[in-house]
């Protein structure tokens, strides 16, 4: 049997009596948490342009609401990510239009929204080791939209294989110029979950897809990957949860900000309201990742007239801004917070440098890359070499065994914020595993956080009590909670 073949075989028939508890609690609290990410985003200017362009997040027609919540919840990086990758802008959002148009209650929800999480994070996972990674990993949302689709409207198995090969016969490859430097990225899930369900339809209608178009000599991980790896595509279904490396969003930005922002709003916490000219440096010392990020969004700002897609990974912005005020939220993206003088004047003060040991921690831990190193095995070393050459190769060393489940899984993007006054007061704060990141904090605390996240963006109470109950709501509990979700 090929790839899709296995993967369409599991995700088909899954029930939701198959699930562990605790990943179903996972799920859940994703199901908050990307409501939770819509609010920001229709909030915003550019989410009330995808609503101008096309229409209210609750549609008649499922599909373009999928395709409209896409819109309104990934450029924020208010979204959720896992191993592998930025899973909820489809993996929940298309469960959640097809909930609302069919009438699903709470156990069918979840049971669509986990099975998209496992197919669509194990194909990102099998392409990880190559150029496209996080939200740049377009085709994530062509897997989480085709398996979240089909299994709200409960497809048989020859439908979930036509599709997924119809799907990734031409998957999207964005270009980061468009990607930073645009407003294109608002459209960058969007278009990929159009993509999943347009394939829904042909499989429908009767055209068939290649089942091995993800192993194929010529097929889509020989494209879209340095180093494939088609075992984790199927490797150990229904023990491995991918869903159980999920990390939450507490703040908008990019991943590998986090930690840094975190340790600035300790910082304000603890000093007060700061002065620009009371500061005379910001150091904030980081991972290869968070440095190279924010190098590459650095060619595309311009102080207030940065692209929102570039700003949300520039971590002096950020950082600045949490210092500044506190907090991070998706407010501070527009006007007039990105026109704040004060906020610019502090960016300007702060630096990044780099920290081995950070770099080694963030490549060890299971998301973002830990586990397909682990899996790569001796041939990691391709990737690691074409990332930061034979000096990263020696630093990350010998790698472990893969995970035999995901109970344990961390996701490390270590940061150390030093702010230096002009009086001599040197004051530092430093983390490993940022709020809401996979790890021991989050396995026991995320409902209360994304309860927190949802309530923060203006989000009511009883949303987030029956959020907090969907293994047990009706479908008139799940309708009510997604018509008050927006209001």
């Amino acid at each position: 049997m090929t790839l899709i073949e296995n993967l369409s075989a599991w995700a088909s028939p899954l029930a939701f009596d198959d699930v562990p508890d605790r990943v179903v609690r996972f799920a859940s609290s994703q199901v908050l948490s990307q409501l939770a990410a819509a609010r920001a985003g229709v909030a915003h200017p550019l989410g009330q342009a995808v609503v101008r362009g096309f229409g209210q997040p609750w549609q008649h027609n499922a599909a373009q609401s999928a395709f409209v919540l896409a819109g309104l919840t990934s450029w924020l990086h208010f979204d959720d990510t896992a191993y592998a990758g930025h899973l909820s802008n489809s993996t929940v959002n298309v469960p959640l239009a097809y909930a609302h148009a069919l009438g699903l209650d709470g156990r069918q929800l979840l049971t669509a929204v986990i099975a998209a999480n496992e197919c669509a994070a194990r194909i990102t996972a099998a392409a990880t080791l190559g150029p496209f990674r996080g939200q740049n990993a377009a085709h994530t949302h062509v897997a989480g939209a085709v398996s979240g689709r089909l299994r709200a409207e409960g497809a048989p198995v020859e439908e979930w294989i036509n599709a997924l090969g119809l799907a990734f016969s031409m998957p999207p490859r964005p270009f980061l110029p468009a990607f930073l430097g645009s407003d294109a990225k608002v459209l960058s899930a969007a278009i990929p979950v159009r993509m999943g369900l347009d394939a829904c339809d042909a499989a429908r209608a009767g055209l068939a897809g290649p089942s091995d178009i993800l192993e194929h000599p010529d097929g889509f991980l020989a494209n879209f990957s340095s180093v494939p790896l088609p075992d984790a595509v199927d490797r150990d279904l229904g023990r491995r949860w991918h869903t159980e490396t999920l990390s939450f969003k507490i703040h908008p930005g990019g991943p590998g900000l986090d930690g840094a922002v975190d340790c600035a709003k300790e910082l304000r916490r603890a000093l007060g309201t700061l002065r620009v000219d009371d500061v005379t440096e910001v150091v904030v010392t980081t991972s290869m990742y968070t440095l190279v990020v924010d190098q590459k969004a650095a060619a595309f700002l311009d102080a207030e007239r940065s692209p929102v897609s570039a700003l949300v990974f520039c971590t002096p912005y950020a950082v600045a801004t949490a210092l500044l005020t506190g907090d991070l939220v998706g407010a501070d993206f527009a006007a007039p917070a990105v026109a704040d003088d004060d906020r610019w004047r502090l960016a300007a003060k702060i630096t990044l440098e780099h920290d081995g040991e950070m770099t080694r921690e963030s490549l060890l831990s299971e998301a973002p890359f830990g586990e397909a190193l682990r899996q790569a095995g001796p041939r990691a070393a391709k990737w690691l070499e074409e990332v930061g050459t034979q000096w990263l190769v020696d630093l990350v060393g010998e790698l472990p065994a893969p995970s035999e489940s995901f109970e344990t899984a961390t996701k490390a993007t270590p940061a150390r914020v030093e702010v230096r006054l002009s009086n001599g007061e040197v004051h530092s704060r430093e983390l490993t595993i940022p709020v809401g990141a996979i790890g021991p904090h989050t396995r026991a605390n995320h409902a209360e956080l994304v309860r927190a996240k949802f309530l923060g963006v203006g989000g009511r109470d009883d949303v987030a009590d029956i959020a907090a109950t969907l293994p047990t709501a009706t479908a008139q509990d799940v309708h009510a909670m997604l018509e008050r979700a927006l209001a």
